[in-house]
């Protein structure tokens, strides 16, 4: 049996129903992780009242390489990966809930992933949280980006000697998303391991969820 190489679309749900729901959140796992994962995050986040929706990677990894790869060496995963969130976007916003209402978190290369997606697809949403990411590539393709945030709340937390994610690509991803139009926070803790921390999710709480 040959492996697939795009994902499909497997999405897991908690929170409330989106015929209910006024918010709606989308989460990203990480590499390595799964939906259900990122999920559990959400009981310690203000989202009680949102729809909560997972997309599920293939063998748990969006893509195969580091983020910091040449963007062709992780396709078509990589363009798979994005468009699947473009698609639960989509079906979202079709069902009534306005762009200002969908909110992102990500972890790791899902916070990768939903940087890139938003700023590729910049416009005002709810808010983004992206836990130790940056924009993909191995440099910045500001060509790819379009669109304005309108001052949609971006929080971006990340150690200053992530093993993953270097900080000079952080401090240019915040640059570039403050451009198009976001409010971006960024908070750098000296050593943390490449994980969340309590504080990156007190943050998230007040910057994006309860702003």
């Amino acid at each position: 049996m040959t492996k697939s190489h795009t994902h499909e679309k497997t999405l897991e749900t908690a929170g409330e129903s989106i015929e209910n729901a006024s918010n709606v959140l989308i989460m990203i796992h990480g590499r390595g992780g799964t939906a259900k994962d990122i999920l559990s995050l959400a009981s310690q986040l203000e989202v009680q009242d949102y729809a909560l929706l997972a997309p599920q990677a293939n063998n748990n990894t969006w893509y195969h390489y580091s983020f910091m790869a040449p963007p062709e060496h992780n396709n078509p995963w990589l363009s798979s990966a994005i468009e699947i969130i473009e698609n639960t976007v989509d079906e979202v916003h079709n069902q009534g809930i306005p762009y200002m209402n969908i909110y992102f978190l990500g972890f790791s290369q899902g916070a990768c992933l939903t940087l890139e997606f938003a700023s590729r697809n910049a416009k005002r949403y709810g808010g983004i949280v992206a836990f130790t990411g940056g924009l993909i590539g191995d440099k910045i393709y500001s060509e790819n980006y379009k669109g304005d945030f309108k001052g949609t709340p971006v929080f971006i937390g990340t150690g200053d000697h992530d093993s993953h994610v270097p900080l000079e690509r952080v401090d240019e991803t915040a640059l570039i998303l403050e451009k198009m139009g976001a409010k971006v926070t960024k908070k750098v803790y000296p050593d943390k391991p490449h994980s969340i921390s309590l504080e990156e999710i007190e943050l998230a709480n007040a910057l994006i969820f309860n702003s």
